[in-house]
């Protein structure tokens, strides 16, 4: 039997693999792994994108925190990253008139509509355009487009890094709608501090309310794993609770039951700990 092991900072993940599949594509490798734990495993130049076993909790996160914070409905909303599609799948359960997904690598994509059929399943909706090219060329000259942007990248390496910088963030400010909001996965506040420190404070420089918010994922670096809200206006801390209770109940009808994010998580998951506030000087 193989062993995959993820390292970070002398620490690793390590995994029984039962078999696996290496692709190289013009902007990373690909490994697709068979693992005795969490199933389908997805990995892009040696770090764990996504499982079969705990996506649900990834993109439940970074998907319904922002759609339950804005004030309407959201008609329009961009993904930048997103190949394996579990962002989109859930977004789709708001129903949005439209989604744009910028996704750099096409093979990431068909391997995931190949091997993630469940996580997958909304890149075939016909509300979802996929574009095939750099996100932050995508964004480029465009205003007010959007209600919500979410970047759902890999790590800030290659040509992820750039979707950390101010200067990317300022661009998406321009094209947000009037009451709009962004959400990033922002690292592991625990084993990547740095990172996570960077987007928080490159938000910071652009938008008015910038929260970050924990979820606990089993596969990736220390199990904690932050995202990052940023608006001009919206506080995820200023909702409603019945408003939310309210659309929750009315989305678990239609699509069914949620299994990470709930009203609880919704407030919760931004409870920070001392010594996150403190390397932040909160």
């Amino acid at each position: 039997m193989l062993r995959f092991t993820e390292m970070m900072n002398g620490a690793g993940l390590a995994v029984d693999v039962n078999g696996s599949k290496r692709y190289k594509t013009p902007f990373q490798e690909i490994l697709l792994l068979e693992t005795e734990a969490f199933g389908k495993m997805l990995v892009l130049d040696g770090a764990v994108q996504t499982t079969d076993i705990d996506e649900f909790v990834y993109h439940e996160m970074i998907t319904h925190v922002p759609l339950f914070t804005i004030e309407k409905s959201a008609e329009k909303v961009l993904v930048i990253g997103g190949g394996d599609g579990g962002t989109v799948r859930e977004l789709l359960k708001h129903n949005p008139l439209k989604i744009d997904m910028v996704e750099i690598d096409r093979e990431v994509v068909e391997l995931s509509k190949k091997e993630f059929p469940k996580i997958a399943s909304g890149l075939y909706d016909e509300r979802v355009n996929i574009h095939f090219e750099d996100g932050r060329e995508f964004v480029k000259g465009k205003e007010s487009e959007y209600d919500v942007v979410i970047i759902d990248c890999s790590d800030p390496v290659g040509p992820s890094a750039v979707l950390f910088s101010e200067e990317f963030y300022k661009d998406l400010k321009k094209i947000l709608k009037e009451g709009g909001a962004i959400v990033t996965q922002s690292e592991s506040p625990f084993s990547q501090f740095v990172s996570f420190k960077t987007v928080f404070s490159n938000l910071n420089k652009v938008f008015s309310v910038v929260r970050p918010y924990l979820a606990f994922i089993p596969t990736y670096p220390s199990g904690m794993w932050s995202f990052t809200f940023a608006s001009d206006g919206l506080d995820p801390l200023g909702v409603n609770p019945e408003t939310v209770m309210e659309k929750i109940a009315l989305l678990e009808k239609e699509h069914g039951a949620l299994e990470y994010y709930n009203l609880e998580m919704h407030f919760g998951a931004f409870a920070m700990p001392g010594f996150v506030n403190k390397k932040l000087n909160r």
